[in-house]
């Protein structure tokens, strides 16, 4: 059987937990910061946990993860 081929986006972009979820950075993060207030851009520090659809989708893109 020929390897499924993994979204190389997609394994740049998100990580998977020992629990099976999918972390993600932040968006919003990269420019036009100035036009946000000190409290949107100090929440969206680091990373968060992916809704459930998401995590459907983004495992289908990486499937030996």
């Amino acid at each position: 059987m020929p390897k499924l081929k993994t979204k190389s986006g997609a394994k740049k972009r998100f990580r998977i937990t020992a629990s099976g979820k999918v972390k993600a950075g932040v968006a919003g993060k990269r420019h036009r910061l100035i036009s946000h207030n000190a409290k949107y851009i100090r929440q969206n520090r680091g990373t968060e946990v992916m809704s459930k659809p998401d995590i459907v989708k983004i495992k289908s893109y990486m499937p030996y993860a």
